[in-house]
């Protein structure tokens, strides 16, 4: 069973009265109250899967109709093996034939609880573990032999590893593929940092449907972390993207954050 706000999965025999992930102050529960889908039900209504090449080694994945959140799954696939990042909450069989065909599957990963969606089931169809940033995983739903927890930094494959940043959750991380943007580096980053509309920027938020901020404190610790990332180009969990010049374009935005938060421009305001 998924919820059908987040789309994140729950074991079918133990559903909670009200999903926690959207209960939280960081997310929503619909007016009408809760709400309960099953992936049997979305495939006989017709859901299916949008496969999108983004570049050379990275393809983006988006459920349509959208389902829950409605982010773009980010597929890396590298000669030592690929990693599903940010999975929809739904899953079709063409899809993961098509992910099969690229060379086994390192592992399935989200950058925080609301990007869960249905990974044990992407897990158990593509036969890789489902890692977990350990903060975060009292926040499953599902349980699975398939989890793995982990923290800190956690290499996958040369060149492909992830990170925790925090701030958005405690253990919201980060993905990094080095040989992405034609070697400069991609970081795919969910919401952790989001990049915004403007493509010259991002965004930190404890909550965005919300609008809750973070501390200064906390943004200049994730800027720091990142600062010792070296990428060019950051992907956010919608496709949003910062196409070149992002490690900078983090910095700067973290300044902006920091002096707006701290006062600097009131007198703006």
């Amino acid at each position: 069973m998924i919820c059908a706000t987040c789309a994140v999965e729950y074991d079918g025999d133990a559903l909670p009265q009200v999903c926690p992930i959207c209960a939280d102050e960081r997310q929503w529960v619909p007016a009408d109250g809760q709400h309960w889908q099953d992936l049997d039900a979305l495939r006989a209504a017709g859901q299916h899967l949008v496969w999108a090449e983004a570049e050379p080694g990275r393809v983006e994945i988006t459920a349509e109709p959208k389902v829950g959140i409605g982010q773009t799954a980010q597929l890396v696939h590298t000669p030592a093996g690929s990693l599903l990042w940010d999975p929809p909450g739904y899953i079709d069989a063409g899809t993961v034939a098509r992910v099969r065909t690229l060379g086994p599957v390192l592992a399935v990963a989200a950058s925080h609880p609301h990007m869960f969606g249905v990974q044990t089931e992407w897990g158990e169809a593509l036969q890789a573990p489902v890692l977990v940033c350990e903060p975060d995983a009292r926040w499953l739903g599902r349980t699975s032999d398939r989890v793995q927890l982990w923290d800190g930094d956690h290499e996958l494959a040369p060149g492909l590893s992830l990170h925790r940043v925090g701030g958005h959750f405690p253990g919201a991380a980060v993905a990094l593929w080095a040989g992405g943007a034609g070697g400069r580096g991609v970081l795919l980053s969910g919401d952790t940092v989001f990049p915004n509309p403007d493509r010259s920027s991002v965004g930190f938020l404890r909550s965005y449907p919300n609008k809750i901020p973070l501390s200064a404190a906390v943004v200049e610790r994730i800027a720091a972390r990142l600062d010792s990332l070296e990428f060019d180009r950051v992907v956010g969990n919608f496709g949003n993207a910062i196409e070149s010049g992002a490690a900078a374009a983090v910095q700067r935005s973290a300044r902006r954050y920091v002096e707006w938060v701290r006062g600097d421009h009131d007198d703006d305001t």
